[in-house]
C-alpha cells in the first residue's frame, strides 16, 4: 500500500515538475510588446496611425470630427500608446476612459470602425510589422468593436 502511495507521489511530482518546465519555456517567449519593438516602435506607429485617421476622408461622421477637433491629439496618442503597450504585455498602464464612455453618442458605424482598422493595418504595413504580430495585435484590439460601434 505504501509503495503505491509513493509511486503516485513520484508521478505527481514528475507531472508538476514537467508542468513547471513547460511554463518556463512559454514565459521565455518574447511578449508581443517586445516583438513589436517596445514603446518607441509603438509610439511611432500610433503617431502615424492617428494622423492617418485624422486625414481619412472616408470617416465623415460629424460627431467624430467635432470630438477629434476638441481633444488634445498628443494626449490621445499617449493614451493609445499606453493602451496598445498594456494590451501587448508591456509595462504601461492605460489610464484613459473605457471605450464605451469614450465613444458613447458618436454614432460610429461598422463601416467607420472598419476604415479605422484599415488605417491601422496600413500603418502597421508601413512599419513592416510581421503578419503574426499584426494578427495578434488586431486580435487584442478587435473585441473593442462591440464597445465602440453604435450603428451596425
Amino acid at each position: 500500500m505504501k509503495t503505491n502511495f509513493y509511486k503516485l507521489l513520484m508521478i505527481l511530482s514528475l507531472v508538476i515538475g514537467l508542468g513547471g518546465c513547460a511554463t518556463a519555456e512559454l514565459t521565455s517567449t518574447p511578449s508581443l510588446y517586445d516583438r513589436l519593438g517596445g514603446k518607441p516602435a509603438i509610439q511611432a506607429v500610433i503617431s502615424d496611425f492617428v494622423d492617418m485617421v485624422g486625414g481619412d476622408t472616408r470617416i465623415q461622421n460629424e460627431k467624430v470630427g467635432a470630438k477629434l477637433a476638441a481633444i488634445d491629439i498628443n494626449q490621445l496618442k499617449t493614451h493609445l500608446v499606453d493602451q496598445v503597450c498594456m494590451a501587448a504585455g508591456g509595462p504601461c498602464t492605460y489610464t484613459g476612459r473605457d471605450m464605451i464612455t469614450t465613444h458613447k453618442g458618436l454614432g460610429i458605424t461598422t463601416a467607420e470602425f472598419n476604415w479605422v482598422v484599415d488605417d491601422l493595418v496600413k500603418t502597421l504595413d508601413k512599419y513592416k510589422v510581421p503578419a503574426q504580430e499584426k494578427g495578434e495585435l488586431l486580435a487584442l484590439l478587435g473585441p473593442m468593436k462591440n464597445e465602440i460601434v453604435e450603428i451596425p
